[in-house]
């Protein structure tokens, strides 16, 4: 499914207030980034190549297609992206099955969001499958909408997830916070002209204009997030 919004450009902030705050998915409220890449090492094992720990940097964050098109090229597996993202997404859904542990503070913000009466959404690259799964356990009522990465023509680093989730929500991205925990998914907020908080997983992210980074949600609480808004 594919999906028309706004373009950057054309977006202008008018005020200071909160609007939306929407969030990444693994990662950023669900320990899953190793997930993905276990799952990878291990299809590439039965493929018979072994996954250089230093690739696990390029990969993380980026949608399916990227991440493994990547791993397909880097190894020679024989192996069609169609073919691959079937075991991947198998592969994760079965650990998963097992246990889904929360980020430190997520289960905390998500409540406190709902209390305020924040709009949120999720926002992610993972396949809709996925998302459905995940928010069984993280609750589907803390969210007004979730775009999965299937969903859009462009996923992330491009910005639309974020201007998609920002126009069904009906609110300004300029005046939205979005969390993430990879470059990626900085990437594509910050396209968007969205206010960031970055809390990294996997490798490093240098403040910016726009972007605060933190070392953990249990940082981030409402009155830090209209704060930014404000400054």
């Amino acid at each position: 499914m594919t999906s028309t919004v706004p373009a950057p450009a054309a977006i202008t902030a008018e005020g200071s207030a909160l609007q939306a705050v929407l969030l990444d998915m693994d990662g950023t409220l669900v320990d899953t980034e190793g997930f993905w890449w276990d799952v990878e090492v291990e299809i590439f094992k039965n493929l018979g190549h072994t996954l250089d720990d230093s690739w696990r940097h390029i990969v993380v964050g980026g949608p399916m297609s990227r991440s493994a098109g990547f791993l397909i090229e880097a190894t020679g597996a024989d192996i069609t992206l169609d073919e691959i993202s079937v075991l991947l997404n198998d592969g994760f859904e079965d650990l998963i099955g097992r246990a889904l542990p929360l980020m430190p503070g997520a289960a905390r913000l998500l409540a406190e969001l709902a209390a305020h009466d924040v709009p949120t959404a999720l926002v992610s690259a993972s396949h809709r499958r996925i998302i459905d799964r995940v928010l069984a356990s993280l609750g589907p009522q803390h969210f007004r909408l979730s775009v999965a990465g299937d969903e859009v023509a462009r996923t992330k680093p491009h910005p639309e997830p974020y201007l998609l989730a920002a126009a069904r929500l009906g609110v300004d991205p300029a005046r939205c916070a979005v969390i993430e925990d990879t470059a990626t998914g900085v990437a594509a907020a910050e396209a968007a002209g969205c206010q960031v908080v970055a809390v990294p997983s996997v490798a490093p992210i240098a403040p910016a204009a726009r972007r605060t980074v933190v070392s953990s949600l249990e940082h981030v609480d409402v009155p830090f997030l209209r704060g930014l808004m404000a400054a």
